[in-house]
């Protein structure tokens, strides 16, 4: 374990402290402990800690390693239920859901993706929906192995605005709506899934508890305080401000529209929001591998174009990431001070 201020890291925090190198391994086993003695089951301690650790390793800072914190705060609180088991139901009208009897949502969201693939396989389109649940991790994890195996999918998530206010809606001084993401995964060209996993709003709420815990700032243009002004300061969030909508009008239109699909369709909302995920099988519309001819033709034309001054390249969605984790060497970049909170809090549970 070595100390670095690795320069090349991506994140959104102007953090201008030590990073600690940590192995994947050493992460995953503290994780672990936590969670069972938190009181999580075997399999779920072990699912979480392997979903944040393999988040951390894609560059994926809000959603990693870090998020142990909140998790533990919300299970200690009684936010979420360590004991909870997801369950499978089929409604009366032939709906497919999954109810995550407020646990945490990492295997629910598995859960519903395999039940999803599942039936889309034999009918070519199904949707399968997710209620009382907690934090549903890294989606773009979810929608990465679906697109390996076929699939394009959607998840869309929200309906919790009375809980959740975080952003505030294009033009607004107050925070009315959750970070409401989106998520579309679909089989692409020689390099894999094309893979868009985004908040709707300007920055995701983890990047705040991020920046909160590493003592950083947030990048110009992301929040507001409470009087409405521009901030940098994490705290200003948490004392009444609020997140801007991602690309103005556009990020508050989806948020809206996820909001709507999450309460007004899929009914009252039970711990964090309800999702909605969709499936589609692109074999039925192209044989695997004249679909990935056709892709990589559409993404070798976009990598084509030159870069604008300030970029080296175009990216394609997805590609980052898998890149990231190849080049991450097993080591996981963290904050010295989220380090020292993960350890203390594993010492405070006897497990550290």
């Amino acid at each position: 374990m070595t100390l670095d201020t690795i320069p090349d890291h991506h994140s959104k925090l102007d953090y201008r402290g030590k990073r600690l190198q940590i192995p994947q391994q050493q992460a995953h086993d503290i994780i672990r402990a936590i969670l069972s003695a938190i009181g999580c089951d075997a399999m779920t301690a072990e699912e979480v800690a392997s979903h944040l650790t393999e988040t951390s390793l894609h560059g994926i800072e809000s959603h990693g390693v870090m998020r142990i914190l909140q998790y533990a705060s919300q299970f200690q609180s009684g936010y979420m239920t360590p004991s909870a088991t997801a369950e499978l139901l089929r409604t009366d009208a032939g709906i497919w859901q999954v109810s995550g009897h407020g646990g945490i949502g990492i295997p629910v969201m598995r859960m519903a993706f395999d039940q999803v693939m599942a039936l889309a396989g034999d009918t070519g389109i199904a949707a399968v929906s997710i209620h009382d649940v907690g934090h549903t991790g890294r989606h773009g994890a979810f929608a990465d192995r679906a697109a390996e195996a076929g699939f394009l999918t959607i998840t869309i998530g929200g309906g919790n605005r009375a809980t959740w206010r975080q952003v505030a809606p294009h033009g607004g001084a107050r925070p009315m709506l959750p970070t409401n993401p989106w998520c579309i995964g679909i089989p692409g060209g020689n390099d894999g899934p094309v893979v868009i996993d985004f908040a709707t709003s300007k920055i995701a709420g983890g990047w705040i508890y991020a920046a909160r815990s590493a003592g950083a700032s947030l990048p110009e243009g992301c929040l507001i305080d409470r009087d409405g002004n521009p901030t940098t300061d994490p705290e200003d969030y948490f004392d009444g401000g609020a997140i801007l909508a991602a690309g103005e009008h556009k990020g508050y239109a989806l948020a809206l529209m996820a909001e709507l699909i999450g309460e007004a369709l899929l009914g009252a909302v039970a711990t964090e929001a309800n999702w909605l995920v969709i499936a589609i099988d692109t074999r039925k519309y192209q044989p695997a591998d004249r679909m990935t001819t056709l892709a990589e033709e559409i993404l070798a034309d976009i990598r084509s174009c030159p870069p604008r001054p300030g970029f080296s390249k175009v990216e394609i969605p997805g590609e980052r990431e898998r890149q990231h984790h190849a080049d991450a060497g097993g080591m996981i970049p963290l904050p010295e001070e989220t380090w020292q909170q993960i350890n203390a809090l594993a010492h405070s549970l006897g497990c550290g």
